[in-house]
């Protein structure tokens, strides 16, 4: 009850210490609250708390601050051996502030003119050491092939072997030389992920201006701002969204300490 108090203080109001500032506005309103407590079936010392917050704490469509108020600190409690944020409910007043996916699954069976079957696709490999130029070749040749859709992995962003503008560039190429002979419409999965949130939006709209249907993003490593500003580029432009999950195994992957993958998705 204790630690479970303790979690629900440290992501809301509290702190170490009494703070004169306390006085200064209404705790009770503004605090989280550890509701209901369970012990974990099979395993010993070891519990499921239920913790409740004030939905003023937390900003309108900022997945940033709801993470970074939730699980900002108290993974770093000495007074816990673990903590694991096992799910998430968020009430449709506050859901509702978020955008959501640009896009879903009928809307990309709609672009791609694709019914009544799974969509077929791959990534293309070797992933890293390709040239732009071999790079669309392998595109071209596997949709050619009959696949709906090709894919870059997460890591292929702009290296000095294969710069984002050639591959870009040559995947276009590959593409539309793909729809022209199978008379179907094709995708490659185009990943606009990089160093800084202007280079990414730069590479979403080349991509757009190119005519590709689908563009991708590392939203854990790429960063959840990053990854809500191009979901709403993506939303105004009609761009299908693809979000790869890179880095989502060092978050989730300890059934002990971290947070479930449900939360991440």
């Amino acid at each position: 009850e204790e630690a479970g108090a303790a979690v629900a203080a440290e992501s809301s109001t509290g702190t170490w210490t009494t703070v004169w500032t306390d006085g200064l506005t209404s705790l009770d309103r503004y605090k989280g609250r550890c509701y209901h407590i369970e012990s974990v079936v099979g395993e010993e010392d070891q519990y499921i708390a239920y913790v409740a917050y004030p939905l003023d704490l937390f900003e309108e469509g900022s997945v940033t601050n709801m993470f970074t108020s939730i699980v900002g600190n108290v993974f770093g409690f000495k007074a816990l051996r673990a903590l694991r944020l096992e799910d998430l409910r968020i009430p449709t007043s506050y859901s509702k502030t978020f955008q959501g996916p640009p896009h879903g699954i009928q809307v990309e069976r709609d672009k791609l003119n694709k019914y009544g079957r799974p969509l077929l696709g791959c990534t293309i490999k070797p992933k890293l050491g390709l040239s732009a130029k071999n790079y669309g070749r392998a595109v071209y040749e596997c949709l050619r092939g009959g696949l709906d859709f090709t894919k870059d992995d997460e890591n292929v962003n702009s290296q000095p072997f294969m710069r984002w503008r050639d591959r870009f560039l040559f995947c276009a190429e590959a593409l539309f030389k793909a729809q022209a002979e199978t008379g179907e419409i094709k995708g490659h999965y185009l990943n606009a992920t990089a160093g800084t949130c202007e280079e990414m939006m730069k590479r979403a709209i080349f991509a757009r201006e190119l005519g590709a249907p689908i563009v991708m993003h590392d939203y854990l490593t790429g960063g959840f701002t990053a990854n809500t500003s191009l979901a709403h580029y993506c939303r105004d432009n009609g761009l299908l969204l693809h979000i790869h999950r890179a880095m989502h195994a060092v978050i989730d992957r300890q059934k002990n300490h971290g947070m479930h993958f449900r939360v991440l998705a």
